[in-house]
């Protein structure tokens, strides 16, 4: 997802390459935010800040760095606790305090920092599943700071999909969807009424994305998890809305006629939902369009 996740540039696996000698394996990336974030801890706003920075790190999702000056008074707490960062340095851990709970290594901070890292100097970041909950202005913001490389691209097409399990077509579309996202190989949609409906068989397991929103998923003739649906998603993926997706790698799919293959990055690394936020409140907040 975005800049260092999953096939992205800095990611692990990158999708593509950089045309430069000498690239090191590991590279950090930090920026600016450049939008307004907040973050909650037990009913009391720990900090606000206009002025965090996102660190981005191989493998991982971005993280948010706020500036020390501007968490609430009292809100980090030192405690005896040192680690090391194999490019940052010494960090020192911070207990946040909240007006009714608080959050043991709760924050954390780098405080030996080379002098290429100095855009760190003086920050502090949150364990993201240790707060209640973060804000960008007034929306709250699921899963993971928001990685403004991260985009999503829905296209309408025309062309010849279906889907076999066995000997049995159970679905066959000229109109599906396709979804670019960034980090991800294409993943193809089919609307529900292309779908035969018996042959989809829904299980219990449902994950949740934090730019799509909650999938469910379904059996189809004893395969287990071959095909999911996102049934209610935030709004800006309603095009997907109800929609169904199928694993290339469990069930038959051609698309004009050519068999689809799980291609690489199209394996996805599952995201639970926020520490504090199970898979019934996230869909709540879906529903409600304010996430």
């Amino acid at each position: 997802m975005g800049l260092s996740w999953q096939q992205g540039p800095l990611g692990r696996n990158p999708n593509g390459q950089f045309l430069v000698r000498g690239m090191p394996e590991r590279v950090l990336y930090a920026e600016p935010l450049r939008r307004r974030m907040r973050a909650e801890l037990g009913g009391r706003t720990v900090v606000q800040s206009d002025d965090a920075v996102l660190l981005f790190e191989p493998g991982r999702y971005p993280v948010a760095y706020f500036p020390i000056a501007d968490f609430a008074e009292g809100a980090l707490r030192p405690i005896d606790r040192r680690t090391s960062h194999a490019a940052l340095g010494e960090t020192a851990w911070f207990e946040v305090i909240g007006d009714t709970r608080s959050a043991p290594r709760g924050a954390w901070q780098h405080v030996a920092l080379p002098g290429h890292a100095a855009i760190l100097r003086d920050k502090a970041a949150l364990a993201w599943g240790a707060m209640d909950a973060f804000y960008e202005e007034d929306d709250r913001i699921l899963g993971h700071a928001a990685d403004p490389y991260h985009r999503i691209d829905i296209r309408h097409a025309s062309r010849h999909l279906v889907v076999r399990a066995g000997d049995r077509v159970v679905a066959d579309t000229t109109s599906p969807l396709v979804l670019y996202e960034s980090g991800f190989a294409p993943r193809w949609y089919v609307p529900r009424e292309d779908v035969v409906a018996d042959a989809l068989t829904p299980v219990d397991l449902q994950t949740f994305c934090p730019y799509k929103g909650i999938a469910s998923y379904y059996d189809i003739d004893g395969t287990t998890h071959a095909a999911w649906s996102y049934r209610a998603p935030f709004d800006d993926m309603r095009a997907i809305g109800d929609l169904v997706s199928f694993e290339p790698d469990r069930v038959e799919v051609t698309l004009d006629g050519e068999r689809l293959e799980l291609e690489p990055g199209q394996t996805v690394v599952s995201h639970g939902a926020d520490r504090n936020l199970g898979i019934d409140e996230a869909g709540a907040l879906v529903s409600e369009g304010v996430a």
